[in-house]
């Protein structure tokens, strides 16, 4: 009986193992679970032979799996992996270890106090103890942080992922947009008006459920006015930005048809927005 208390003080007996500067955290971490591994054997060797109470090897498997934790820790709280490289796996796993060994030593803290209230150790006994408590009670804190800091970066890759994105949809929809005055398609070079216009305005009327609206086919008054010869070729009153001129231009570039695209009015060239269809039109002979 006078070994009782001795063997029962075991149960907040922790090994306190060697680390010089140049050995990092992991490293140490696993040189503690190997001499842990090898107590555990020895101790349950003795216990075996019935050299030693069955305490000691509960004490010693407690060792062991604290020891593992703290490799555990070492690695993914301690040890020098970036926050960006914590998974949600190893996360859980480094909570899971930092509140395993809290449990273990408030259960060790709870036997030390049973034995101090029977009288069999001195009160001082506990401070050991509870300063480890603390120990560990910090660790699960900073690993509870850094697993907050995770899930933040996590939401932040999100958050940045979504903005790339409706950038780039952003710049896809804006990628026909004219920023100049005028835009020149020279596609093949060739518009025959009596073959390539009716797919065209067939194509415009089932996508738009209306007419193309042709504001000058062929020759008119204005362009000769102009001193332009627009025989052969087709104005359409679309604003080239507007979701059917965008259409329109498209449909024309895929089909290999010239085209000019005026967004206002240009001196000498075009009176207001508009879609010309076909090459550009020559100079009437005498015009200035």
């Amino acid at each position: 009986m006078r070994q009782l208390p001795v063997l029962l003080l075991c149960l907040g007996a922790f090994q306190i193992f060697g680390q010089t500067p140049a050995d990092s955290s992991e490293t140490v971490a696993d040189r503690r679970i190997e001499l842990a591994r090898r107590e555990l054997a020895r101790i349950s060797e003795l216990v075996g032979m019935g050299a030693l109470p069955r305490l000691r090897l509960d004490q010693a498997q407690q060792d062991f799996a604290d020891a593992q934790d703290d490799a555990v820790l070492a690695h993914t709280l301690y040890g020098d992996m970036p926050v960006k490289d914590l998974t949600d796996q190893l996360a859980g796993e480094m909570l899971a270890a930092a509140e395993r060994r809290v449990e273990r030593q408030q259960a060790r803290i709870e036997q030390a106090q049973k034995l101090v209230a029977q009288g069999f150790v001195a009160q001082s006994t506990l401070t050991p103890l509870e300063a480890e408590l603390s120990l560990r009670q910090t660790s699960l804190d900073l690993a509870r942080e850094r697993a907050r800091l995770m899930n933040d970066l996590a939401e932040l890759a999100k958050l940045e992922e979504s903005i790339a994105a409706a950038r780039d949809a952003a710049t896809s929809e804006n990628a026909d947009l004219m920023t100049d005055s005028m835009e020149h398609f020279e596609g093949n070079g060739i518009f025959i008006e009596s073959r390539d216009l009716k797919p065209i305005e067939t194509a415009f009327a089932k996508k738009f459920d209306h007419s193309l609206p042709i504001s000058a086919e062929g020759e008119t008054s204005l362009h000769r006015a102009l001193g332009f010869d627009h025989r052969g070729r087709v104005d359409v009153a679309l604003d080239p930005n507007g979701p059917e001129g965008i259409w329109l231009r498209n449909y024309l570039k895929s089909s290999m048809i010239p085209y000019y695209a005026f967004t206002h009015a240009v001196p000498g060239k075009a009176t207001a927005a508009h879609i010309h269809i076909g090459p550009g039109s020559t100079r009437l002979n005498g015009a200035d």
